[in-house]
């Protein structure tokens, strides 16, 4: 059975996430910084000492990629990670005083991105939208085949 892809709903949710990411894409790269580095220091401007394992959760990204992502912002002197008090083989992972000026200028461009979308809509069709969107992912989540039995 064939689903016309003008009925197929995912497709509009995709082509919303991409316009999003393309548009914060854009706007964050004056500040050097990509979305998934902006997320990171925007969670753990919010989670100082987050383990990386942490942020890649509340990223939506895999613990690899996120090693990579705090990788180049350690390079770059936005974090610091330090060890654990009492468990050695964690890092905890906080904002320097660089990274918070750099998150700042970022956060101010995003934050203009995400008012501009807001203000398309009326608070009724926002508090509408939001709770179409949660249902959607509860759905979605809620059908995820789990893994396969070995």
């Amino acid at each position: 059975m064939t689903m016309p892809s003008s009925e197929r709903l995912g497709a509009y949710v995709k082509r919303t996430h991409q316009a999003l990411h393309a548009t914060k894409q854009a706007v964050l790269k004056p500040a050097g910084l990509t979305v998934p580095q902006y997320a990171a220091l925007l969670h753990l401007s919010e989670h100082p000492g987050i383990s990386a394992a942490g942020l890649a959760r509340a990223c939506a990204v895999t613990p690899p990629t996120m090693n990579t992502v705090l990788k180049n912002l350690q390079e770059r002197g936005l974090v610091d990670r330090t060890p654990h008090a009492w468990h050695g083989n964690v890092l905890e992972t906080r904002l320097t005083e660089a990274g918070q000026t750099v998150l700042a200028d970022a956060d101010a461009r995003a934050v203009r991105v995400e008012r501009a979308l807001a203000e398309e809509f009326t608070e009724e069709e926002r508090t509408t939208l939001i709770a179409l969107l949660d249902r959607c992912v509860d759905l979605l989540e809620a059908v995820r085949p789990g893994p396969e039995p070995k």
